[in-house]
């Protein structure tokens, strides 16, 4: 069961318009600190990382099961059936108790170097690896930053901080220039709009 602050804070950033996989992201991260507070141990950071994905979707992200042929048939389906369950689709349904106890002592006979900064820093790589460098390329991601910003509205106050932020960096001769040319704009949209 997902803690009531981790819930709070996904639906927050689903709310700002963030995607989905960025909202389960709380999940994975509160799965890391149980796994830190020994709460349970995890066999592998990918399996810690699972753990969180799951109770993302069946606390309703709406973070969509991988496709087929991505991971293992069980993985998939086990995914899909968290996701309807989180989307109202299905009725959720707790394992019996004594599966349940089951889960338990096995997890917590596990370690927990799988939350461990060494390790997670090797899982990020390698997923980054999986990945097709145009995903992970500066550009891309640029683009993909800014669809966002235009998304949640606040396309027009980034772009006011980052003039700021190049004027500030720019020489004094440089930014008395970029000085004028605001001016001239500034005078030539008053001229336009009389």
């Amino acid at each position: 069961m997902a803690e009531k602050n981790t819930v709070k804070r996904a639906k927050e950033e689903l709310r700002e318009g963030k995607e989905p996989s960025t909202a389960a992201g709380e999940f994975v991260r509160e799965e890391m600190h149980h796994i830190r507070e020994g709460k349970h141990g995890a066999q592998s950071t990918k399996q810690a990382i699972a753990i969180g994905l799951s109770k993302a979707r069946r606390a309703g992200v709406p973070l969509k099961p991988p496709r087929e042929g991505q991971t293992s048939e069980r993985t998939r389906e086990s995914a899909e059936r968290a996701y309807e369950t989180g989307q109202g689709q299905r009725e959720p349904r707790a394992p019996s108790r004594k599966r349940g106890r089951a889960i338990s002592k096995a997890l917590k006979r596990e370690g927990t170097g799988a939350a461990s900064k060494r390790s997670l820093s090797r899982q990020a790589r390698r997923s980054a690896r999986e990945r097709r460098g145009t995903a992970r390329s500066p550009k891309v991601a640029a683009r993909r930053g800014a669809a966002t910003r235009v998304r949640t509205g606040i396309a027009s106050q980034a772009a006011r901080k980052a003039a700021r932020t190049r004027m500030r960096r720019q020489s004094q001769a440089a930014r008395s220039r970029a000085a004028k040319k605001a001016a001239r704009t500034r005078a030539a949209g008053r001229r336009g709009r009389r």
